[in-house]
């Protein structure tokens, strides 16, 4: 083995053992929408002295250094979770989403309750048995307001008291960051959006020490999942003049879906989205971006999608318009308790970004918005 065939290895191992150390930390973090204190605290730990840190006033958190074009790279911090709504007498919490759950996800798995001291409480899921259920009930899927969360409290006063439950507290999944059979698979909840907060960190993390053309921006967003809120207060914060939005978007590989419609394969690379319902991405950014990803070798799948939506879909609408670009780790099972990815997937992503942000120069993003020719 040649000298630098192994420093390529080294430098991929490494990378990729920052990668797992980040992402076991962010999946494994309670941070739901309007709560994402614990996410924000490992980025700004990660992070210090690496950029001047701030936040915004909505709790939004920035790296940034640098002096030319502002280029953000934003992951969202939060992920689906839940509130409590109401406490019954006989100590049973009512719970209100926060975000999109399919409810076929949700009987019998784990959550953890917030409380305001910071102590979690573990409860799981639960509803009338099936054993107590009219045959015309047991094959139907029960609505969200006919589940409720035990925690094991035997009254409401021993649930406020004992507990320290208390209405409105934040309640998220339960699940272990785990490594599959298969090499390189992971299992975890929250890769929506935990691999865009890993690759902000990782690539402010491993561009340190170069000198940039452009001012570079790691931030996290706060509230996407309840209709991409945060966003809004980075663009007005940050005046940014590319942005490249960081996600966990949902994986197309799995049975029921068409083969040769697939874009969001595992193990197929970064996707490089274009357009959903919530953004057309600026056409000369996302060309250039291709071009990078191909020229660089870069593993990657190209992506239109029919629905859902992402924080471009307030960044690129902000100030005079932004250009914006989305950049993906698919993930199987997103907005459950356990998703999948092939960490190579994310790897690419960095990879992307990395060589994206070295490029950025103020003449390039100044063509971005050149129409007058």
């Amino acid at each position: 083995m040649s000298l630098h065939e192994r420093d390529r290895l080294l430098t991929f191992f490494t990378m990729k053992d920052k990668a797992i150390s980040l992402l076991k930390q962010l999946t494994e973090a309670h941070s739901v929408p309007g709560y994402e204190d614990e996410v924000r605290s490992i980025f700004s730990k990660e992070l210090a002295g690496a950029g001047e840190l701030s936040t915004d006033k909505m709790g939004g958190v920035y790296c940034q250094r640098g002096d030319g074009p502002k280029v953000l790279i934003a992951g969202h911090m939060d992920e689906v979770g839940f509130r409590v709504q109401s406490i019954s007498n006989d100590g049973f919490l009512k719970f209100l989403p926060v975000g999109g759950w399919w409810t076929h996800t949700l009987l019998s798995q784990r959550v953890e309750v917030k409380t305001r001291s910071g102590e979690k409480i573990m409860g799981v899921i639960s509803s009338r048995p099936p054993h107590f259920l009219p045959e015309s009930q047991r094959s139907k899927v029960m609505a969200m307001d006919a589940l409720f969360i035990d925690i094991g409290a035997t009254s409401r006063a021993e649930a406020e008291g004992m507990f320290g439950v208390q209405v409105g507290d934040p309640i998220a999944p339960v699940s272990a960051f785990t490594p599959m059979h298969k090499k390189d698979y992971y299992l975890a909840k929250a890769f929506d959006n935990r691999v865009g907060m890993a690759c902000a960190i990782q690539t402010s993390l491993e561009l340190l020490g170069e000198e940039l053309p452009n001012t570079l921006v790691s931030c996290g967003t706060v509230q996407e999942e309840v209709g991409l809120r945060g966003a809004k207060a980075a663009a007005a914060k940050v005046k940014p003049d590319v942005v490249i939005v960081l996600e966990g978007p949902p994986a197309d590989d799995s049975p029921g879906l068409p083969k040769q419609d697939c874009q969001g394969r595992l193990g197929g690379g970064v996707q490089i989205r274009l357009q959903d319902p919530t953004a057309i991405m600026n056409p000369k950014l996302a060309e250039f971006v291709i071009k990078i990803a191909k020229g660089e070798g870069i593993q990657h799948q190209v992506t239109m999608r029919s629905s859902g939506g992402t924080d471009a879909g307030s960044f690129h609408m902000a100030n005079e318009g932004v250009p914006s670009i989305v950049l993906g780790t698919p993930a199987r099972y997103i907005h459950s308790h356990n998703a999948m990815i092939d960490i190579n997937d994310y790897l690419e992503m960095v990879k992307l970004v990395k060589t994206l942000v070295r490029k950025l120069d103020a003449e390039t993003v100044a063509g971005f918005t050149s129409y007058l020719e």
